[in-house]
């Protein structure tokens, strides 16, 4: 019966005469409980792989490429594991702590932001062109605050030390208009190359 299935499928009818199938008049149902495969060709986790799950509080699963969840690539201890957000986050508060050292009383209730992009609605004394930074004065319960927009900094600075004097300039532009100071008044090394 293999034989004759395997001729009319169009395949080789000796390879698959030699296979075992249910005996003649057999349902193939009936014949399946017989099969089983051998112990050797079962499939099972590899030393070093991880089993597949069955539900829950087993652990997770790879898929079917032997890539399962990823963890980190590179150790957290490694300068490389910080993102471009955070460097840059710590590019802003190195700049705003040598400014708290000089003006502590008055930036003492001054808030320090960083955010990705300006809003779409520019100030009315911005022409055109993207702000780096924004000062917004106290109102009502809100405290003074100062936004650094990281975007447009990381875009127009060449470099990691062009981008941590773009970002030192920023945020002294931005707390001198709040002292109503120039820049210079506030920092003798503003627009200084460092």
């Amino acid at each position: 019966m293999a034989a004759r299935h395997a001729a009319s499928c169009g395949r080789n009818s000796r390879r698959n005469a030699d296979r075992p199938g249910p005996p003649h008049g057999a349902h193939a149902a009936d014949y399946a409980w017989r099969v089983t495969t051998s112990p050797d060709r079962r499939r099972t986790a590899e030393p070093g792989r991880a089993a597949r799950s069955a539900g829950p509080g087993r652990p997770a699963r790879r898929d079917r490429h032997g890539r399962g969840l990823r963890g980190r690539l590179v150790p957290a201890t490694v300068p490389l594991a910080r993102t471009k957000a955070e460097i840059f986050d710590d590019l802003v508060l190195d700049t705003v702590e040598s400014l708290e050292r000089r003006y502590a009383k008055e930036l003492a209730g001054v808030e320090f932001a960083v955010e990705d992009v300006p809003p779409s609605d520019p100030a009315p004394w911005e022409h055109g062109e993207v702000p780096l930074g924004r000062f917004f004065p106290a109102q009502g319960e809100l405290p003074p605050r100062v936004v650094v927009y990281r975007r447009p900094v990381e875009s127009r600075a060449v470099d990691g030390p062009d981008a941590a004097a773009l970002v030192h300039d920023v945020v002294v532009e931005q707390v001198a208009h709040l002292l109503g100071l120039t820049p210079e008044q506030v920092d003798p090394g503003y627009g200084e190359d460092e």
